[in-house]
């Protein structure tokens, strides 16, 4: 019997695409938590694992060749882990290059520019007194992410899921679209909506999602211990 996975992860977007994928395949993990608010993402040991000092990342104890495999970088974990099981990702040269367009669409587009909206409607605002500074970025990210979401809509028009069959795509994508975060209405994009939902119903999804909920708090609140937090993840150098 295969050794459980280790997921280095801490609940954030980028984590759950993991936790939701380990889930939907049936692999066997642990949780090794990263609590990257009091810097554990700077840990020699996990940079021997992540040297972009970025999680989630993983090990494999079995890997392909019988030795441990670590992987850090979501994407690349998501395609792993799909060759690995053999599910949700697919071994046909056209179905796999469907899937691999809109997990890189994922990592590309609406996880950075999602993440820069987070970090201007959410975490700027308790960093800085001088509020007029803010307005441009708070702007240009949201309006950029609603140019994403518009994209994602039109692409579900007609399908249920983002690439053929329900595929590590959907995994990836599903976690970014956080609309209260984001300053957009789910309403605006009928598609986008049904699929959210339609994804949010499977069983593995809500398992993922919970992984580690107890662990996460708010950055974005006042007090001693989010501001030296925010100062950890904002301020970042490995060191």
């Amino acid at each position: 019997m295969s050794r459980p996975i280790q997921l280095w992860y801490w609940p954030t977007p980028n984590g759950w695409k993991i936790s939701i994928a380990l889930e939907e395949m049936g692999l066997p993990y642990e949780m090794k938590p990263v609590n990257i608010g009091k810097g554990e993402q700077f840990a020699p040991a996990f940079l021997a694992i992540s040297p972009n000092a970025r999680m989630p990342a993983i090990v494999d104890p079995d890997g392909p060749d019988g030795r441990p495999l670590s992987i850090f970088e979501s994407g690349a974990i998501l395609q792993y882990l799909g060759i690995r099981s053999g599910r949700f990702y697919p071994q046909d040269p056209r179905g796999k290059a469907e899937v691999d367009q809109w997990l890189f669409w994922q990592a590309g587009g609406l996880g950075p520019m999602a993440g820069q909206t987070h970090h201007f409607r959410q975490y700027a605002p308790a960093m800085t007194l001088d509020q007029r500074h803010l307005a441009y970025g708070v702007r240009r990210y949201t309006d950029e992410t609603n140019r994403l979401y518009d994209v994602l809509d039109r692409r579900l028009d007609g399908r249920e899921y983002v690439a053929g069959d329900y595929s590590i795509a959907d995994m990836a994508i599903w976690p970014w679209i956080l609309p209260a975060l984001q300053g957009q209405d789910l309403a605006d994009f009928p598609s986008l909506k049904a699929w959210h939902a339609r994804v949010a119903s499977r069983p593995a999804v809500i398992a993922g999602r919970a992984v580690g909920n107890e662990l996460r708090r708010n950055l974005g609140a006042a007090g001693r211990e989010a501001e030296q937090a925010r100062k950890v993840l904002f301020g970042q150098r490995a060191r």
